[in-house]
């Protein structure tokens, strides 16, 4: 199996500065093994840049990933962040979120996710969310405490309940089998909170190429106001 990937990261028309990471940050192609992820960073000052960044950079480290465990990245990534944090006191409380996918010569896609960034597939034409926001509001949703809608405009909705760099956290891991003519999304909640999955699933569905679509996703995201920095990774799956 081969995969094809374009990224795209952008500050937004509110926020000065980006706190969202990515890696790999170029365009690129592989049979794999490969590895891709976003995280989106928070804290005082520089601290939201600084735990996305160290984040990303120890979950790339090859090294630190596992054939059979995807979330050793992640958990790498945690202790950076954590160390970075107890080390120097200006840095302490900072956080961060990551989504990745590794990805495998016979097709086979292991993710590891914590925080609400987010990975889609695009699948036969049909949008499917693969994870779940570690968010409060997600939380009270699944327990049936509010709406869907409630949900959507909740006070508290960016409020999350796990995060890399505060201590211990429990990551999501889960595999899929990927055939030709899959298309993954990795995003930060700066195009989710922006823009809808039905607009998601069309700009995906458009038929460009996987860095055009990464920065069709951006645009959108900043035509609705672009209050958050936006990041995104687009894959093709091809044969």
């Amino acid at each position: 199996m081969n995969y094809v990937w374009g990224t795209g990261t952008d500050t937004g028309k509110v926020r000065t500065g980006n706190e969202d990471s990515l890696y790999p940050t170029t365009s690129g192609r592989s049979s794999g093994p490969a590895v891709l992820m976003v995280a989106d960073g928070m804290g005082g000052a520089v601290a939201g840049e600084v735990a996305s960044r160290l984040a990303v950079e120890a979950a790339s480290e090859p090294e630190a990933g596992d054939p059979i465990d995807p979330s050793a990245r992640v958990l790498a990534g945690n202790d950076a962040v954590l160390e970075a944090s107890l080390q120097d006191p200006s840095l302490s409380g900072m956080g961060t979120t990551m989504t990745l996918v590794e990805l495998h010569p016979n097709g086979m896609a292991n993710f590891a996710h914590v925080g609400d960034s987010r990975a889609y597939l695009l699948r036969d034409e049909a949008l499917e969310l693969l994870t779940t926001d570690h968010t409060l509001v997600n939380s009270l949703l699944e327990l049936g405490k509010i709406t869907k809608d409630e949900a959507e405009h909740h006070p508290h909705r960016h409020l999350l309940t796990r995060v890399l760099g505060l201590g211990q956290v429990d990551v999501d891991a889960f595999s899929l089998q990927l055939r030709e003519g899959d298309r993954i999304l990795l995003c930060s909640d700066g195009l989710t909170t922006m823009v809808t999955d039905f607009t998601i699933e069309q700009i995906l569905k458009a038929g460009e190429g996987v860095e055009p679509t990464s920065w069709a996703l951006i645009e959108q995201a900043n035509m609705a106001g672009g209050v958050d920095n936006t990041t995104v990774v687009v894959i093709d799956v091809i044969a």
